[in-house]
Order: structure tokens, then C-alpha cells, then sequence
């Protein structure tokens, strides 16, 4: 019997799991697993020499499939369609695509309004709003500050793999309403 907290095995078991994936799909996958189970993404250790087997770049982890490099070529190339799927598209840029020296894990309501306006879009009357609900949708987490959203798996997700498909809509909450009694009550 294999003691339940051999390392190697560990290794063992998550290597074989992500063969047959190319290595864009590894890095996702390693990501979400991360997240899955409350670990950050940390920077990689610059501590060990360069070529070590054991040092992963996480420049190359997968984001982005365009090669697009500022804001409004990836917004053309993504093609959101429309404000929450801009909000995780900003979020996606920032995160992965932005040039190094830009990049940020959380967007505001004032990065949102740069971004509008970076692609000529139309600002938000409400751009604060527009990002509770694309986390209300699932697409950002809340961030460390009030106000602050951070891209999660589920909108990294949507902008590297459904975008810009036609079909790569939010499906839309459906309203419950309730029906009218239509029925007319005859006293005899």
C-alpha cells in the first residue's frame, strides 16, 4: 500500500492524467485545478537554475489563443457580444494578453470605462454594475478591494475557447412569472 501523501505518486497521477493534451490544454487544465482547489497562481521560482526540469514558465500557460497584444485587436479578434462578455474579455486581457508591465489580476469599474474607450466602445452608464453582473453570472470572483474583479476558469473559459463563436452567448436568466387566473368564478 502506497503511503497517501507520496509526492511522486501525486505527480505521477496528474502527468498521466494530462497526457494527450497539448500543452495550451495542460496549462488550463493545471490553472483550473489550481483554483479547484484554493491555491493562487504563483509567479515561477527564479530560484533554481535555468533549464532545471523543475522550473515552469507560466508565461506561455496557455492564454493567449490570439496574438493579438493590445486591447482593441483582441476585442476585435474575441468579438464579445455583449457587456458581460466584454467585462471577462477585459479581465482575460489584463490577466493574460496585456504586454507584461500592464498586466493586473483584478479589473475596476475605471479599467472597464479605459478599456471602452482604448476599443471605441460606448462607456457603461454603470460599469460597476456591469461587472456584479458578469460575476453574478459566474465569469469574474470579487478580488481583494471593493470594487475589484479577478477573471475565474469559468470566463477564462468563455474568452479562450467560445470566443468568438456565434453560440457563445450567456444563456439568459429565465423569468419566472406567474400566470393569471383567467378562470371566470359563475356563483349559481
Amino acid at each position: 500500500m502506497s503511503d497517501p501523501k507520496d509526492d511522486l505518486a501525486a505527480v505521477r497521477t496528474i502527468a498521466e492524467a494530462l497526457t494527450g493534451f497539448d500543452p495550451k490544454e495542460q496549462e488550463r487544465i493545471l490553472r483550473w485545478v489550481r483554483e479547484k482547489v484554493g491555491l493562487t497562481v504563483a509567479p515561477p521560482d527564479t530560484s533554481l537554475p535555468t533549464g532545471s526540469p523543475l522550473v515552469v514558465s507560466m508565461t506561455g500557460h496557455g492564454a493567449p489563443t490570439s496574438s493579438a497584444t493590445d486591447l482593441k485587436s483582441f476585442f476585435l479578434d474575441k468579438k464579445p457580444k455583449n457587456d458581460v462578455q466584454f467585462a471577462a474579455t477585459v479581465a482575460y486581457y489584463y490577466r493574460f494578453v496585456a504586454p507584461t508591465e500592464h498586466r493586473k489580476d483584478e479589473i475596476t469599474a475605471n479599467d472597464l470605462q479605459e478599456a471602452c474607450r482604448l476599443v471605441g466602445r460606448e462607456r457603461f452608464s454603470v460599469p460597476g454594475q456591469t461587472l456584479r453582473n458578469a460575476h453574478n453570472l459566474g465569469l469574474l470572483n470579487k478580488g481583494g478591494e471593493a470594487g475589484a474583479y479577478a477573471i475565474n476558469s469559468v470566463g477564462e473559459n468563455l474568452v479562450d475557447v467560445a470566443l468568438p463563436a456565434d453560440n457563445a452567448g450567456i444563456p439568459r436568466a429565465k423569468i419566472k412569472r406567474k400566470k393569471k387566473n383567467n378562470r371566470r368564478t359563475t356563483r349559481g
